[in-house]
């Protein structure tokens, strides 16, 4: 199994975040794994995106060129990689940012109100935590319960970040549909 994943958005959309929590609990769950950041020209506002790769056995190249799944956390991201999909593939995108998404018969779409999910657990900003659930539900290979130690990993100290974020992931993982496009 080698799983290809391309996380995209602007910069401050966490998906950076979103991409190194999966990474590292992919790793605790003994698979093999490539992370690969790639930052616009200015953080915040910027553009950002991700690759990671996960396997079961060794992982020749980090480059997802081709990747099996999207993230978009915005329309930007849509149009940008909508075209770089496998034959086949699927995308996740934050159906509150993203108005329209280009016809393409051979992928499937998968829409998810991640913000308006995270402004009803209390904060806009953990949309990329429901993203996360809404990815670790479709790709089924990674236990939420890793999921949930890297992220206690990554935010340590920020015992309010953690919790917002814990409950966001459990909203995106509880409420993701596969049949729902």
């Amino acid at each position: 199994m080698l799983l290809k994943i391309l996380n995209a958005g602007s910069g401050g959309q966490g998906v950076l975040t979103m991409g190194n929590i999966l990474g590292n609990a992919a790793m605790l769950a003994d698979y093999h794994v490539t992370y690969l950041p790639e930052y616009g020209a200015a953080m915040r506002g910027g553009t950002a995106n991700c690759t990671i790769s996960i396997s079961d056995e060794e992982i020749a190249s980090p480059i997802a060129s081709i990747p099996d799944i999207i993230v978009a956390m915005n329309q930007p991201s849509v149009a940008k990689f909508i075209a770089r999909m496998l034959s086949g593939g699927q995308m996740i995108y934050n159906a509150d940012l993203v108005d329209t998404v280009p016809v393409r018969g051979d992928v499937i779409l998968y829409g998810v109100h991640a913000n308006k999910i995270a402004h009803e657990m209390g904060s806009e900003r953990s949309a990329n935590m429901v993203i996360l659930g809404s990815l670790v539900k479709l790709i089924a290979v990674i236990d939420p319960e890793k999921v949930l130690e890297s992220m206690e990993m990554a935010m340590g100290s920020k015992k309010k970040l953690f919790e917002m974020s814990v409950k966001a992931f459990r909203a995106g993982f509880e409420l993701f549909d596969n049949n729902t496009k």
